[in-house]
Formats: structure tokens, sequence, C-alpha cells
């Protein structure tokens, strides 16, 4: 029998990229509705609390699929998750455009998390397959380059859209381009290149073969571990800070105390996201040459903590602003350190389950943090509006945002009870 070769590059960063594409769309769903919190208060007749349990449906059902999303992955592979996840997307966007009443608008930002969450697992699981072992790192990393691209298109190219053709319209176009995408993912993607006549570079099944009914105990197994409950909650504060503020509350924020348009307050809010993204990969670098987690873990969070401090309490010249939230954002990337700390702290067969587990943790950030911040807002608005949009003082911020300040306080406080793995695995 003759020996196959592996796939060529070309197609294999082709395959791969069509999921990487579901992705950035996730990503730009997740922070789309900061650049239109104006339109959609007055759309809907939304205050503060309204809007941010909207933005924070998506949320919901994103994180409520975490760990489905790797034991469906496993029985259906990548490219059917995929499809089917795009499919739903398109059909949730589509409800969000027409959506009449909030309660429609709600169901179409659910199942639009609901279907974005399997991108990153199904991604990953294409990457063991179709890339050599030494790739899945630079596959990792583009990733995450993928879906800060998808927020930065949910700043000002989507704020620009908005002004010249209305929110509804545009979130049509994005939902026929998601029902391509599902269309080109059925046709174009394989699970494995020998479904192409090509050598896989999946890493042989270990002897037994896989259990899906130990799936219940080994999500157990890894919930006994102290550390498991720490790393899931502390990403709540430090990366909820950013989803928080670039995600839905600091455009109105630059805008109605900094008096900003609304495309430069897009281009902070994008900016903070840059300087996240490019936290991640670094600190994670970084730990790795120091051997140990819990330090840089302790330092970046006393950081962040200090950064937002700065923002929330002190008054600021717009220049000072962006610096310190370029700092803080950059800080915040510590959930990558995070993400490794959780599969050190486990036994190696617990390694998948922990980090679906630990995953959660900024996405539950960006689910009580949005709506959150958007309560205390309603509780101190003083009757302003502009446009059938409320408007908020200086104040009403400072009290809603110093939710954020104390869940990164809790982060900090929590960090220093979780166990130093040294940067080995857990036996």
């Amino acid at each position: 029998m003759s020996e196959r070769r592996y796939p060529p590059a070309l197609l294999a960063w082709s395959v791969w990229g069509l999921g990487a594409l579901l992705y950035l769309i996730g990503f730009y769903q997740r922070v789309a509705p900061a650049v239109i919190t104006d339109r959609l208060m007055a759309d809907f007749a939304l205050g503060a609390a309204a809007l941010g349990n909207l933005s924070a449906f998506y949320f919901y059902s994103y994180v409520a699929m975490q760990i489905p999303t790797g034991i469906i992955a496993d029985r259906w592979g990548p490219r059917r998750l995929l499809t089917v996840g795009a499919g739903v997307a398109a059909l949730g966007t589509f409800l969000f455009a027409f959506a009449p009443t909030i309660f429609w608008a709600n169901a179409g930002r659910l199942l639009i998390g609901a279907s974005v969450a399997v991108a990153f697992v199904s991604m990953l699981k294409l990457a063991t397959r179709w890339f050599r072992p030494e790739q899945f790192a630079l596959a990792s990393g583009v990733a995450l380059f993928c879906g800060v691209c998808g927020g930065v298109v949910a700043g000002v190219p989507l704020r620009l859209l908005v002004e010249s053709f209305g929110w509804r319209p545009v979130m049509v176009v994005t939902a026929i381009v998601t029902a391509a995408l599902c269309l080109a993912i059925f046709l174009f993607v394989r699970d494995d290149p020998s479904e192409r006549g090509y050598a896989s570079h999946a890493p042989a099944p270990a002897a037994g073969g896989t259990h899906h009914g130990s799936v219940w105990h080994g999500l157990m197994q890894v919930l006994s571990y102290r550390n498991t409950w720490i790393l899931v909650i502390v990403p709540i504060g430090v990366a909820g800070s950013v989803l928080t503020f670039a995600g839905l509350w600091g455009v109105p924020y630059l805008k109605q105390v900094h008096g900003l348009d609304t495309k430069t307050a897009a281009a902070i809010t994008s900016t903070l996201l840059v300087s996240w993204a490019l936290g991640g990969p670094i600190l994670g670098a970084l730990s790795e040459r120091m051997g140990r987690r819990k330090p840089l873990y302790v330092i970046t969070t006393v950081v962040a903590l200090i950064g937002w401090g700065i923002v929330i309490y002190l008054p600021l010249p717009i220049w000072a602003l962006v610096g310190v939230l370029i700092v803080s954002g950059f800080a915040c990337g510590n959930l990558i350190i995070g993400f490794a700390f959780a599969k050190e702290s486990v036994p190696a067969r617990l390694m998948g389950t922990a980090s679906g587990v630990c995953n959660m943790g900024p996405l539950m950030g960006g689910m009580f943090l949005q709506p959150g911040v958007g309560w205390i807002l309603d509780r101190h608005w003083l009757g302003s509006t502009a446009g059938g949009a409320r408007i908020y003082d200086a104040a009403a911020y400072q009290a809603g945002f110093s939710l954020i300040f104390g869940a990164i306080v809790l982060s900090l406080l929590l960090i220093v009870f979780a166990r130093e793995t040294g940067c080995k695995q857990a036996a």
C-alpha cells in the first residue's frame, strides 16, 4: 500500500479558515450591540437594564453550550457541527434583524450565541487533523486574531454602515453572509484529510477508545478540584471587564461622559480589544518562561484592577484614558494564563473537560456584568433622553462600572487561594 502524503498547506488552511470565519462572525456578533445601543434603545424603547439583558442573551446560550459542544464535536465531527452552527446563526441574525418586539430580538440573540459557540472547539478539532502538531499553537494564535478582527469590524466599520443604511439592513446582510458561509462549510470542509485522499495528522487513538458514557463522571471529577472553581470565577471580573466595556457600555459612556462621537468611541473600544488580544499570547509565553502561573496571574490582575480603578474613579483627559485602557486591556489578556493554569490543575485525561468548564468564566463575565451595569445605570437615570435613547451622567456610569471594579477585587482575592502548578501537568 503506497504511503499517502499530508494535505498541502493551502488546502489545510482553507478548510480550517472556514471554521475561523464562523468564529470571526461570532466575535463580531458578541460586540456589535456596543455601536448600536442608541438605535436599539429607540427602536425597542429599552432602558439600560433591558439593553444589557438583550446583549447578554448571546452569552446565556454561549455559556450553556460550552460543555455540550465538546461532546457533540466528538460524535458529529466538526463539519456537521460548523454547518449547523452557521445555519442557526444565520437564522438567529435574520430573526434579530426583523424582530418586531424585544422578545423576538432576545430570541435572535439567544440563537446566535448558541450557534457560534461551536466555532472554537470545532476549529481546534480541525487543527489537530489538518495541521502538524507543532502548528497547533500557531493555529490557536491565528484563531484569536480572527476573533479580534471580528470585534474590530463591529466597531467603526459597523457604525459607518449603520449610519448609512440602518442597523436592520446591515444585520440582514450579516445573516446572508453567514448563510453563504454555512453552504461553503458544507461543500468544502471535511473532518479529516483522509476524506480527500491525504494522510491525517490526527494522533493515534488511545487504547480502549473513547468513553462517551464517562462524560458526566469526568465533569464531576474536574469540579472536585479547588483550582477549577477558582479559575472559572476569576475571569468573570478580569475578562468580563473587557467584554462589558468594549462589548456594550464603553461606546455610550465615551459619548455621553466624554462627548465623543460614536465612530471615535468605537475606535477606542476596538483598541481595547486589540490590546487584550495581544496581551494573551505575550503573557502566556512569559508565564511559560517563568515556569510558574500564579505570580504573573496575580501581578496582571493587580495592574487590571489599578487600571480600571483609574478609568472609573479619576477624571482623565481622553489621551490618558485611552492609554490606561490599553494597559488594562493588555493585563486582562491574562485569561490565557488561566486557561493553561486550569488544564494543568487536573490529570491529563480531564484536560478537555477542564478547558470547556474554564472557558465559561470569561463569557460569564459578559453574561453577569453587562446586564448588571445596565441595572445600576437605570437606578441612577435622571430622566434625560436623546432620540428616544436614555442619557446617563458621569455619576451613573461610575456607579455602574463600580460593579466591574468589585468583580476584579473578588478575582484578585480568589487567585491567592489557587494552587501553583509550576507549568506542569497534574499527576
